[in-house]
């Protein structure tokens, strides 16, 4: 059991810090103004780091999936936003697409994600259907070679910013969940809608809506996986989506802390800096404990990744930790803060409004800890996939 890091990892570590660093003042304001900034993207896709842990073969660095959560924790360090962008792209788009994908799609619609040539994307919940994934409304139905779809997601990230997006609709409503089907969608293609949604709480600098599909043709070169797949495929990519979200939260926690510790020797009280005050170190302590412990079950779920074993226990157990102790690291940030930390003046009230996305979307925080059970009781078994996750070094750079 090694814990150091490679030099491949300190790279990246190096990378995604000074990228996400150089746009702090920008965030700030566009958290503000709640308003989006594509020119963040450009600037990710130019550093390379879209395609961290994409194969080479398709134009991605080719590294590992410790690479990727390192990558997250740093962008989530200075804005949830960063991270979003970043890990719908990579972690539900982009391992959804390596692990379903024909070789013919990965070279069509991967190897142009992986370059950061496009954007992913990632679109199963709707109006009806957060949590009861199987309650979609969305339907595709064959004509010939095409697919007609139509059909409504609702809170898709980068919805009006995404080229290419994974997108889940009924073929057979009469067969339930085993009756979904995943596509391959395109922003430039007719039929295609998306509307942004104002006035959310937080990760407000990152673009978030709706998407529409009215008499939307998809070839059937364009279906991901087999008719019927489209639950297993689901489930599957959110288990990268969840990984990168724990490891986000391990960034936002570190955010969290490192700001109490900069007030706590800045603000004195009773004739001594704060943080000499039990009550703070405790928070702090908190803050630590939290941090450490995130860390090390998102690359455990990592190292699982590596080895091309299914970890959707070991991602939710990492998921459901990480993002109750960032909720409660940036709780008590503010806490610390006193009334200071009420105000926007510092970064502490944004790190909260964050937070308590993360503890929604991509499974509830409920939904994680009744999987945890069910997995203890033996009520919850996963069984073997068509498309088992994908190991590293990836298969496709070693063909290459």
């Amino acid at each position: 059991m090694d814990f150091n890091l490679t030099d491949d990892h300190l790279m990246v570590q190096e990378t995604a810090r000074r990228y996400a660093e150089r746009f702090l003042s920008r965030i700030v304001e566009n958290d503000r103004a709640g308003t989006y900034d594509p020119s963040l993207y450009r600037e990710l896709a130019e550093s390379g780091l879209l395609g961290v842990a994409m194969p080479k073969k398709y134009g991605g660095l080719g590294l590992d999936y410790i690479s990727l959560a390192i990558a997250c924790e740093e962008m989530e360090r200075v804005d949830t936003s960063l991270r979003v962008t970043f890990s719908v792209h990579a972690g539900l788009c982009g391992t959804g697409l390596m692990q379903w994908g024909t070789p013919e799609q990965k070279e069509k619609f991967l190897a142009p994600l992986a370059s950061g040539e496009k954007l992913g994307g990632f679109a199963l919940t709707e109006p009806n259907a957060g949590s009861d994934a199987a309650a979609i409304e969305s339907t595709a139905v064959r004509e010939g070679d095409y697919y007609i779809l139509n059909g409504e997601k609702m809170w898709i990230s980068l919805a009006d910013v995404a080229d290419t997006f994974i997108f889940f609709a009924y073929t057979d409503k009469s067969k339930g969940h085993n009756g979904i089907t995943a596509f391959i969608i395109e922003r430039d293609r007719p039929g295609f809608q998306s509307h942004p949604i104002h006035g959310k709480l937080g990760v407000r600098a990152g673009d978030t809506g709706s998407i529409v599909l009215q008499n939307y043709r998809a070839h059937v070169s364009e279906r991901l996986g087999e008719e019927g797949e489209g639950f297993k495929i689901a489930m599957s990519c959110i288990d990268g989506g969840r990984y990168t979200v724990a490891a986000g939260s391990v960034g936002l926690i570190r955010a969290a802390k490192e700001a109490s510790i900069r007030y706590a020797h800045e603000r004195r009280t009773f004739g001594k800096e704060i943080g000499q005050h039990q009550l703070v170190q405790r928070m702090i302590a908190h803050m630590v404990a939290g941090e450490e412990t995130s860390r090390l079950l998102t690359y455990r779920a990592g190292w699982l990744k590596n080895q091309g074993k299914r970890s959707t226990r070991e991602t939710a157990l990492a998921k459901w930790v990480a993002t109750n102790a960032a909720f409660e690291a940036a709780s008590d940030a503010i806490q610390i803060h006193g009334a200071y930390g009420y105000s926007d003046e510092y970064p502490v009230e944004r790190f909260l409004r964050n937070a308590k996305g993360a503890v929604i979307y991509e499974g509830t925080r409920e939904i994680q800890e009744l999987m945890q059970g069910e997995y203890a009781l033996g009520y919850r078994q996963d069984k073997p996939l068509r498309c088992p996750p994908v190991p590293w070094p990836f298969p496709d750079d070693k063909e290459a």
